[in-house]
């Protein structure tokens, strides 16, 4: 098993090897952004450059970013120790692309990262795109879904709602569909 350390290193090494700058974690205590107390998701740190108020030094970029949700949009306090996996404190491993590429790239090293470094069974992946939401006029992600159907099994792309598969910043900012990687553990020995 790896630990928690060599996942972060091999995660670094896969993007610099991919051109990223990496980039050191943002303090947990955010200093100069009255809307935030902590630090609650690895964007943080790069939001002046998604709200286009700063051009980013580099154009492909990646890090480790610690992480505490306590309350907001993301509060997950409730969750805490309902399950395995919501945490207060957290790390986020991000890879972020500053106008240079999108979906076809980032769909593609995500599959590499996890089968090929990772080496996580492909027949335990499945993957979630955004359905479309028609009341708000919004369309289904069909670009990521052609990308995804390129590396996975279509029956393996499940469709997911505006709550799990759309980003949002905030009630106004930067938002869009997103696309999660899901792992099958059903079966799987301790």
């Amino acid at each position: 098993m790896m630990t928690s350390a060599a996942i972060r290193q091999q995660f670094l090494d896969f993007f610099k090897s991919k051109e990223h700058t990496i980039v050191p974690s943002a303090p947990i205590v955010v200093k100069d952004d009255p809307t935030l107390l902590f630090t609650n998701a690895g964007m943080n740190q790069f939001k002046d450059y998604f709200l286009g108020n700063k051009k980013a030094p580099n154009n492909r970029v990646a890090d480790t970013q610690k992480c505490l949700r306590v309350s907001g949009k993301h509060n997950d306090l409730e969750e805490v120790g309902v399950d395995t996996y919501h945490h207060t404190m957290f790390e986020m491993l991000g890879n972020w692309s500053f106008g240079d590429y999108f979906k076809k790239e980032a769909i593609a090293w995500s599959w590499e990262l996890l089968t090929e470094v990772y080496k996580l069974d492909k027949d335990r992946l499945y993957v979630t795109i955004f359905e479309g939401d028609e009341k708000e006029g919004l369309p289904k992600d069909d670009e990521a879904y052609n990308e995804w159907k390129k590396v996975i099994a279509e029956d393996r792309i499940l469709l997911g709602n505006k709550k799990d598969n759309f980003w949002e910043m905030g009630d106004t900012g930067p938002c869009g569909p997103c696309s999660e990687i899901h792992v099958d553990c059903r079966g799987m020995k301790k």
